[in-house]
């Protein structure tokens, strides 16, 4: 809504900046008149006057070519995203009329890849109308600087601002190779003085509390190499380079195929995190999050409670 007292907007003819990106793009005012089915003349008149409603040239002109210049290099950064941003909006403006819309969702890695993509095409199929969008954070954010509507987070149910749904607690394995295991004899706990210990770099305290768990703090849990993400621990773990410490649904797969294994038996612990549905208040009443919402807790094993 636009208030009497408010100063009007002032923008560039559209045909201007179709004009002006279309010929940063092919560097050649010709290429663009072809691509915009105008004349060339017609494209120079454009971007001409695209150069005085803001008071800078764009281009440097030589012979049949031209080359932006640091302004036009930086206008067209923000022209591109204008118009990301315009038909982002179109697209989701007409799939809401069709009763979907687009979701914007922020993932973490390794709960992406391994759990959330291989079951996705079943909300794709019962959903064809919900377009998600991924994008990849490993810690919390502000919604609202951040052009996201929902986050799977790992953590303590805490979000400032946003409902939370519990999707499934953390349960971790100790897993190694077979032949890891073999190499190095492990039989008991006690005999992990000598395992080389994998670590996740985001869970430097992962390993203390595991042994502290077992009564055994007085072996170092922080030793061992360092790795930022749970695939390249499981990684390292196939290749027989040490013990990992993952999440089960991790490495669920590895264990049904006998690449990995538990050297000890009841390794699993609890580490009283979880993992979470994360929206703010806003975004709530979205129809394209609902219908993943229901899918998504559904797909966990949850009661879908009301939003």
């Amino acid at each position: 809504m636009r208030y009497a007292h408010e100063v009007p907007r002032s923008l560039p003819p559209t045909l201007a900046l179709e004009a002006f990106e279309s010929a940063a793009f092919h560097g050649s005012i010709t290429a663009a008149a072809r691509e915009l089915h105008r004349t060339q003349s017609a494209i120079s008149r454009q971007i001409q006057a695209l150069e005085r409603h803001l008071g800078t040239p764009l281009f440097r002109r030589e012979r049949q070519r031209i080359h932006l210049l640091p302004a036009g290099h930086h206008y067209l950064q923000h022209l591109r995203f204008a118009f990301d941003r315009l038909e982002a909006a179109a697209l989701e403006l007409r799939s809401l009329l069709r009763g979907g819309g687009v979701l914007q969702l922020a993932i973490l890695p390794t709960y992406g890849t391994v759990w959330l993509m291989p079951r996705f095409p079943g909300f794709a199929a019962a959903h064809p109308e919900v377009q998600v969008h991924f994008t990849t954070r490993l810690y919390p954010f502000d919604f609202a600087s951040e052009d996201l509507d929902a986050a799977i987070h790992y953590g303590d149910p805490h979000w400032p601002g946003c409902r939370l749904d519990p999707l499934m607690d953390e349960e971790v394995l100790l897993v190694c190779s077979p032949a890891y295991r073999d190499r190095t004899a492990l039989r008991e706990v006690a005999d992990l003085r000598r395992a080389t210990l994998l670590q996740l770099s985001t869970r430097p305290q992962a390993f203390t509390e595991w042994l502290v768990a077992r009564g055994l703090p007085q072996i170092d849990g922080r030793r061992g190499p360092r790795f930022e993400h749970h695939t390249m621990v499981l990684q390292a773990a196939l290749a027989g380079l040490g013990v990992a410490l993952l999440p089960r649904f991790v490495v669920a797969a590895e264990l049904a195929q006998g690449t990995v294994v538990e050297p000890f038996a009841g390794s699993a612990h609890r580490t009283g995190k979880g993992y979470w549905l994360c929206y703010p208040e806003s975004r709530a009443e979205l129809p394209a999050l609902q219908a993943f919402r229901h899918w998504l807790l559904g797909a966990h094993g949850q009661t879908v409670p009301a939003p």
